[in-house]
């Protein structure tokens, strides 16, 4: 499996130099997967390699403090910017010059402001699960204090998930961190309420926001604002929860709603094999 050495990274802090693991499948022009706050195994993106793996070449990246990629001991309220400096790193080190970006939940943020701060590198973006407000009161703040305090309370199953992913010793630190960062977020005093500093509406590529009807994380009127923002470019999956690309009911639809934004890119010559 493969890692890329980065001499640094603003997610990782006073650890030089950072290795970042990912993951690669298929062949073509590059779509990187930007996984969530949780990490990727517990929302895996198999059902969509499938759907893009011929004509894309999927790779997804563990972030500093996820998977194989080396751990951290904080996360600033910044880090989705710091994330966004440190994808940008990583796919220098690739040599990467463009790509599409499939961010989901935290991922879709970091996507975002990558789609913002350049627009040229990033033909073609999806955000999914997506998040607008900073201060989320009433479908993520109770939940938010219970991964800090209780983080077990997701569940066998999850946890087990995340313990094999992050190690025994260190899951519900990363969890409890993502959630912590969170909460301050929410408690800081910024210009504008979102995410974006008031731009989410500039983003010139073509874009889709993919967003399950049942998404727990989701305030009462954010998808509103998203809409708002960028006028036709949400997509609702019907019966669909925070991960509408791993779920049995969902996956098929997600496909359909991407597929017509990824037939826009203007792939060129630019590809990546095996």
């Amino acid at each position: 499996m493969p890692f890329v050495t980065l001499r640094e990274s603003p997610l990782a802090q006073g650890s030089e130099p950072v290795r970042i693991f990912y993951r690669q499948y298929g062949r073509g022009f590059p779509l990187v997967f930007l996984h969530g706050g949780w990490g990727y195994q517990v929302y895996p993106f198999g059902k969509q390699i499938d759907a893009v793996g011929r004509d894309f070449a999927v790779l997804i990246p563990d972030r500093s403090g996820y998977g194989r990629s080396g751990r951290i001991e904080s996360l600033p309220t910044d880090f989705h910017h710091r994330a966004a400096a440190e994808t940008i790193a990583w796919l220098d080190a690739l040599a990467i010059p463009k790509c599409v970006l499939w961010g989901h939940s935290d991922g879709a943020v970091i996507a975002a402001l990558l789609g913002l701060a350049a627009p040229e590198r990033f033909p073609a973006l999806v955000m999914e699960a997506t998040h607008f407000l900073r201060d989320k009161p009433h479908s993520s703040r109770g939940f938010f204090e219970d991964m800090v305090n209780k983080p077990e309370s997701v569940g066998e199953r999850v946890s087990a998930t995340l313990a094999a992913e992050h190690g025994d010793d260190y899951w519900k630190k990363i969890v409890g961190l993502n959630a912590d960062a969170w909460l301050r977020i929410a408690a800081e005093n910024r210009a504008t309420p979102d995410l974006y500093g008031g731009r989410l509406g500039e983003l010139q590529q073509p874009r889709v926001f993919v967003h399950g009807s049942r998404d727990p994380r989701t305030e009462p009127d954010e998808l509103a604002a998203i809409e708002q923002a960028c006028p036709g470019a949400v997509r609702l999956i019907e019966g669909g929860g925070h991960s509408p690309h791993s779920e049995d009911g969902a996956a098929s639809d997600v496909s359909r709603a991407v597929g017509a934004l990824l037939r826009q890119v203007p792939t060129g010559r630019l590809g990546m094999p095996v």
